[in-house]
C-alpha cells in the first residue's frame, strides 16, 4: 500500500460502513439504466469502423470528407459536452439524460435516411451533441449517486458500456457485411445501402435509455445544490441505509454552505489558484487520453488493418479483436483494479504501457518484412495497446474527471475538460486518414509514441490522486493546496 492510499482511506472512515441490502440492488439498477447512454456513445462512435467504406462508395466520399463524417460527430460532441454540463446543472442530471435519449434517436434517424453528405453531416453533428452530452452527464450522475467505496466501480461502468457498444458495433458490422456483402470501391457489385442498417441499430438503446430514465431518481447532490434537501434525502434513503444516508446528507450540506459563501461555479473561478490547478490537471488528462490514438483504432481500425496488410474481407473480422481487447481491459479495470489502486498511479501505469506498445508496433514494421507475419504482429501489438489502454487508463480517466471538481463547479469543469477532450478527438479523427495514408503504420504509431511519452511526464507533474476519499473531502484538500 502506498502512502497515497493510506491517507485516502482515513478520510472515508467517518461515514457509517456500507451494508448489503435492497438499496445496493437499486443502485445497481440505476447504474445499468444510466449506462445505456454509454452504450449509445460506444455504438455511435464505433459503427463507422465498418460502415465507412460502403458509405464512402454510396455517397462518393473522398479522404477529406471521410474524415469529416467522423470529425463532425466529434465537433458536435465537444459542444454537447460543454452545453450539457451547464444544462445538467440547471435542470438536473436525469432530465438532461432523457433529452439526450431523444436527440440520439432523431440523430440516428437522420443519418440512416441521409441521401447525401449535406444531410449526413448535420445528422452526425446532432448525434455528436448527444454523444458529448452523455460523456459528461452519465459519469457525473453515477459519481454523485454512488457511495465513496463503490464510486470507481459504478462510475467506471459507463466506460465499460462504451467499449461494449463499440464491440457490438464491430460485431454487427461484420455480421451484416458477411450476410449482405456491401458495395465498396473494391466490391462495386455488392448491395447498396447496407451501412444504413448498421447505423439504424443505434435507435434501440436510445429507446431503452428514454424509457428507463423516466423511472430513475435525480442526483441527490444536484437536489442539495438547489436547496431541495428533503428530495435529496429521499433519494439517498433508497440507495443507502438510513444512517449512511443521513451522514452523507450532513457532509454534503456542510460543503454546499461553504461553496455558496465562496461563490464558485463558472469561468471567474479560474482566478482561484487551486481551481486553476485542478482545471490544468483535467485538461492535460483529457488531451492525453485522446492523443494516445485509441479512438483512431476504434473509428478506423478496419482501414488501419487493411494498410497493415489484411484483405478487405479479413480486416473487419480481425478488427473484432480490438473490441474484445477493449471489453476485457475495461472489465479487468472495473472489477479488479479501479478501487484497489490509486487513480493517479493507475493512469500513469496506463500511459507508460500504451507508449511501450506504440514503440513495439513501430519496431515490428522495422524488423519484420512486409507480409502476413508483419500484419499479424501489428494486429497483436495494437490489440495489446487497446487492452492496456482500457485496463489502466480509459476508465480511471473518466472517473477521475468526474471526481476532480467541486459540487457547484462540477458541471462546468467536467464540461470544459470534456469539451477539450472532444476537440482533441475531432482533430485526431480528421487527421488520421491522411496520416495513415502518408506515414503508414510506422509514421502513425511513431507519432503516437512520441506524444504519449510527453504526456506521461505532464500527468506525473500535475495530476493529484482522487480515489479513496469522498468528493467533499477532495474539495477541502484541494482548497487547502493539498494535491497529493
Amino acid at each position: 500500500m502506498t502512502s497515497e492510499t493510506s491517507s485516502d482511506s482515513s478520510s472515508a472512515i467517518a461515514l457509517p460502513p456500507l451494508r448489503p441490502g435492497p438499496h445496493q440492488r437499486r443502485m445497481d439498477t440505476i447504474a445499468i439504466v444510466a449506462t445505456f447512454g454509454g452504450l449509445l456513445f460506444g455504438y455511435d462512435t464505433g459503427v463507422l469502423n465498418g460502415a465507412l467504406e460502403p458509405m464512402k462508395y454510396d455517397l462518393g466520399l473522398t479522404t477529406t470528407t471521410e474524415g469529416l463524417v467522423v470529425s463532425t460527430l466529434l465537433i458536435g460532441a465537444a459542444l454537447g459536452a460543454l452545453g450539457c454540463g451547464r444544462l445538467s446543472d440547471a435542470i438536473g442530471r436525469r432530465k438532461t439524460m432523457i433529452i439526450l435519449a431523444v436527440i440520439f434517436f432523431f440523430g440516428t434517424l437522420g443519418a440512416v435516411v441521409a441521401p447525401n453528405l449535406g444531410v449526413m453531416l448535420p445528422a452526425r453533428f446532432i448525434l455528436g451533441l448527444a454523444v458529448g452530452g452523455a460523456s459528461v452527464v452519465v459519469p457525473v450522475y453515477l459519481s454523485e449517486l454512488a457511495p465513496t467505496e463503490r464510486r470507481g466501480t459504478l462510475g467506471g461502468r459507463n466506460e465499460l458500456a462504451i467499449v461494449v457498444g463499440q464491440l457490438a458495433a464491430f460485431v454487427v458490422n461484420a455480421i451484416i457485411a458477411a450476410v449482405w456483402q456491401p458495395a465498396t470501391d473494391s466490391n462495386p457489385g455488392g448491395h447498396d445501402g447496407v451501412w444504413r442498417i448498421m447505423l439504424a441499430i443505434c435507435a434501440l438503446p436510445a429507446i431503452c435509455l428514454f424509457i428507463g430514465m423516466l423511472r430513475m431518481p435525480e442526483s441527490p447532490r444536484w437536489y442539495i445544490s438547489k436547496g431541495r434537501d428533503n428530495d435529496a434525502l429521499d433519494v439517498l434513503m433508497k440507495v443507502r441505509t438510513e444512517d449512511r444516508a443521513r451522514a452523507e446528507m450532513a457532509e454534503v450540506e456542510e460543503l454546499a454552505e461553504e461553496e455558496a459563501a465562496s461563490q464558485t461555479g463558472g469561468w471567474y473561478d479560474l482566478a482561484i489558484p487551486w481551481v486553476r490547478r485542478i482545471m490544468l490537471a483535467a485538461v492535460i488528462l483529457a488531451i492525453a487520453q485522446q492523443v494516445t490514438g485509441i479512438n483512431s483504432v476504434m473509428y478506423y481500425g478496419t482501414k488501419m488493418l487493411e494498410v497493415a496488410g489484411f484483405s478487405d474481407s479479413a480486416a473487419p473480422i480481425a478488427n473484432i479483436f480490438m473490441g474484445v481487447a477493449a471489453v476485457i481491459g475495461s472489465s479487468i479495470c472495473l472489477f479488479v483494479l479501479i478501487d484497489r489502486i490509486p487513480r493517479r498511479k493507475l493512469i500513469l501505469i496506463g500511459m507508460i504501457a500504451v507508449t511501450v506498445f506504440h514503440g513495439l508496433t513501430v519496431l515490428s514494421t522495422l524488423v519484420i518484412p512486409e507480409g502476413k507475419v508483419q500484419a499479424y504482429a501489428v494486429l497483436i501489438f495494437v490489440a495489446l495497446f487497446v487492452l492496456s489502454m482500457q485496463t489502466a487508463l480509459n476508465v480511471p480517466v473518466w472517473v477521475c474527471l468526474s471526481e476532480l471538481f467541486p459540487l457547484r463547479l462540477r458541471g462546468f469543469g467536467m464540461g470544459l475538460s470534456v469539451l477539450i477532450l472532444w476537440v482533441t478527438n475531432a482533430i485526431v479523427g480528421q487527421v488520421f486518414p491522411t496520416l495513415i495514408e502518408v506515414g503508414g503504420i510506422r509514421g502513425t504509431y511513431g507519432t503516437f509514441f512520441v506524444i504519449c511519452a510527453v504526456f506521461t511526464f505532464l500527468i506525473f507533474k500535475t495530476l493529484p490522486n482522487t480515489s479513496g476519499r469522498s468528493l467533499e473531502s477532495l474539495e477541502e484538500s484541494f482548497a487547502k493546496g493539498d494535491f497529493r
